[in-house]
């Protein structure tokens, strides 16, 4: 018998979500519980993959960058409707989005609160994010997750880390689970260095360090942003040609794998570009993607099919290693 099988709520658990819960045997069982939540919901549900839809980009962003390309996406109830009717695992938000929804769509779908932002009107090479919201809020509206973003590579870094440090302790112990988004960013990184594949992997495992459930990262590119890593690379042989081969890596990094990590869709693209770029991702086995402006800002039906697309790839995936 493994683990999860003690908990009553994951007789239907499938043996993929299963192994992946048994991952965190040290968390308590509220988080465990928020975790198969996410993992047992929507069209990906128990193949141990998930989509995410993450809309937190008018905060990030400005409403007129993220929402003029659909003008739909300016009213929250709008992005609810986009999550549930494609049958995604989640959907994150700060709280004004997740309030405005919360009641009339109760149970509908898993929320995930993102409780730090940042905006774009004051210019820094450092960003650091303000705490806009906190577990009480998260626990009031039914969310069971927090999402925290840190920078890696920002001088105000240690503040972030501290402020999650603290926002963990307390989120868990109210059995919310911790997914990090870990963007590298700031005056001691270049801008290429940002997506560098060591970069990339570096910010996954001190997320993981820092105790995320999972692990919200940008796919890696080829380039090594630490000039100190390039021997280290290449003496051990380290796989970086492909797309897949980085997804791997940065896997790797996350505790050999045990840690979920899922990569985010980025700016907006081409759908065969995006199309392409998840079946890298799923190749180098990520648990999934997380895809904001290259679903929101496309027509309600254009981005159901777009995500579904997303899903099918993931799926098929999912059940060639499952088998």
């Amino acid at each position: 018998m493994l683990w999860c099988d003690l908990f009553g709520d994951f007789q239907m658990t499938t043996q993929a979500v299963k192994n992946i819960l048994n991952n965190y045997k040290h968390e308590n069982p509220g988080v465990i519980r928020s975790m198969a939540q996410i993992l047992n919901h929507g069209y990906l549900g128990g193949t141990g993959k998930v989509v995410i839809l993450p809309v937190d980009q008018g905060f990030e962003h400005g409403p007129a960058k993220s929402f003029a390309p659909n003008p739909a996406g300016y009213d929250p109830l709008y992005h609810f409707e986009l999550a549930i009717e494609a049958g995604l695992n989640a959907y994150a938000a700060p709280l004004g989005f997740l309030e405005a929804g919360a009641r009339e769509y109760p149970d509908e779908i898993p929320l995930i609160l993102k409780v730090n932002s940042k905006d774009l009107l004051y210019k820094t090479k450092d960003p650091i994010p303000a705490v806009t919201s906190t577990i009480e809020d998260a626990l009031r509206i039914g969310a069971i997750a927090i999402g925290y973003t840190i920078y890696p590579g920002s001088a105000m870094r240690n503040a972030m880390y501290e402020t999650l440090q603290y926002m963990t302790q307390y989120a868990k112990s109210n059995g919310l689970a911790v997914i990090v988004w870990s963007y590298p960013r700031g005056s001691g990184l270049s801008k290429e260095a940002e997506t560098a594949v060591d970069v990339v992997a570096y910010a996954a495992h001190i997320a993981a360090q820092m105790g995320a459930n999972m692990i919200k990262v940008k796919p890696p590119t080829e380039k090594i942003g630490l000039p100190e890593n390039e021997a280290v690379y290449k003496d051990n042989n380290i796989k970086i040609d492909t797309l897949a081969d980085r997804v791997s890596h940065v896997l790797q990094a996350a505790f050999n794998g045990k840690r979920i990590v899922i990569f985010s869709g980025g700016p907006a693209k081409g759908k065969e570009a995006i199309l392409e770029e998840i079946r890298q991702i799923a190749a180098g086995g990520g648990y999934g993607s997380i895809v904001g402006r290259n679903s929101f800002q496309r027509p309600k039906q254009e981005a159901i099919e777009l995500l579904r697309d997303i899903m099918e790839i993931y799926k098929e995936v999912a059940k060639s290693s499952n088998s």
